[in-house]
């Protein structure tokens, strides 16, 4: 079993930038491919990014690309997600999630899920 828990989130405006954490308990976080979600109402949760146990390769949704950057500390068993040049479509509730497989991760079916973190993005 996996606990997850996301902080960071908040009100930005425009144009700012947000780091979001996942902090993990329970098994060995370095067993874990985490990736990120969000979600708005209405919609599907949608994968944002991926990042596979050691660090080594990464995964971004094209939406986010070149401005989204997923990192992660094995020692202090925390993934983060830094959103830079952020724009109103950003906002969403973000879900940190974790699985043993990183294609379980990006086709949306983790097994972890956290509890969400609010995002919104002023214009």
């Amino acid at each position: 079993q996996v606990q997850l828990v996301e902080s960071g989130g908040g009100l930005v405006q425009a144009g700012g930038s947000l780091r979001l954490s996942c902090a993990a308990s329970g098994r060995t976080f370095s067993s874990y491919t985490m990736g990120w979600f969000r979600q708005t109402p209405g919609k599907d949760r949608e994968f944002v990014s991926a990042i596979m146990r050691s660090g080594g390769s990464t995964y971004y949704a094209d939406s986010v690309k070149g401005r989204f950057t997923i990192s992660r500390d094995n020692a202090k068993n925390t993934v983060y997600l830094q959103m830079n040049s952020l724009k109103p479509e950003d906002t969403a509730a973000y879900y940190c999630a974790a699985d043993p497989f990183f294609s379980t991760v990006v086709g949306g079916t983790p097994s972890y899920w956290g509890q969400g973190t609010q995002v919104t993005v002023s214009s």
